[in-house]
C-alpha cells in the first residue's frame, strides 16, 4: 500500500485569520485588537472546531457582549471571509502529488457548519480521497482519537502517513503515533520534505 500524505487545512492549504473579517467591521485598531482578544477569540472559535453548535455559541456570546451582537452574528454568517486565500505554493504541491498518484487526505480542525459552507467553494478538495473534520467528528487535534479516526479512514497508520501541520502540538501528537510528521513553515520546505520522503519527484 502506498504511503499517503495528510494535510492540515488552516494555515497550510489556506490562510486563516479572524482579523480578515473583523477588520472590515471595526475601524479602530485598538478596538479590533481588544475584540479579537476578548470577544471572538481563537480559543472561543475552537469550541466550534470541537463540535459545539453555533446555535449554542452565538446567543451565549451575544449575552456576554451585547454591544457586539452584529459582529458575533457576522462570525457565524460570514466565516468564509476569515479565509483570505490559499497558502502560497501548497496547492501546487497537492496537484503534483495527485498527478503522481500519491493518496491524499486532510485532517483539519474545522467547525462542521463552517466546513459545509467552505468546502463547496474550493475544488482543490476534489483531489483528496477523504477529509477528516474535527467539528463533524466532535473531537479535535491534538486529541489522539482524531488521529485514530484518520488512520481508520485512510486505512494506514504509523510511517505510512506523512503529515504536515502548522501547530507543534498537533505534530507531536502525530509523532507519538509513529506518523512521519513535519511542522509546516512554507511550501518550499514542505516540497523538500516530500522529495526526501520519496513522495514527490524533484
Amino acid at each position: 500500500m502506498r504511503k499517503a500524505v495528510v494535510f492540515d487545512v488552516g494555515r497550510v492549504l489556506f490562510e486563516w485569520q479572524l482579523r480578515a473579517l473583523f477588520e472590515k467591521l471595526i475601524d479602530d485598531a485598538d478596538e479590533l485588537d481588544w475584540f479579537l482578544g476578548n470577544v471572538v477569540t481563537e480559543e472561543w472559535h475552537f469550541e466550534h472546531d470541537r463540535g459545539r453548535p453555533l446555535a449554542e455559541m452565538v446567543p451565549e456570546r451575544i449575552a456576554l457582549y451585547p454591544q457586539y451582537e452584529v459582529h458575533i452574528r457576522a462570525y457565524a454568517t460570514r466565516f468564509n471571509e476569515t479565509v483570505p486565500g490559499p497558502v502560497e505554493g501548497t496547492h501546487d504541491l497537492v496537484r503534483r502529488l495527485h498527478s503522481q498518484g500519491v493518496p491524499l487526505f486532510c485532517l483539519t480542525n474545522f467547525g462542521d457548519e463552517f466546513w459545509a459552507a467552505f468546502r463547496p467553494t474550493q475544488p482543490i478538495f476534489d483531489l483528496f480521497e477523504d477529509v477528516i473534520v474535527s467539528g463533524t467528528e466532535k473531537v479535535a487535534k491534538p486529541d489522539p482519537e482524531i488521529y485514530r479516526i484518520t488512520e481508520h479512514r485512510a486505512a494506514r497508520e504509523g510511517a505510512d502517513l506523512f503529515f504536515t501541520d502548522d501547530n507543534p502540538a498537533n505534530i507531536e501528537a502525530a509523532c507519538s503515533r509513529g506518523w512521519n510528521a513535519h511542522l509546516f513553515t512554507d511550501a518550499e520546505t514542505l516540497e523538500a520534505q516530500l522529495v526526501d520522503a520519496g513522495l514527490l519527484n524533484g
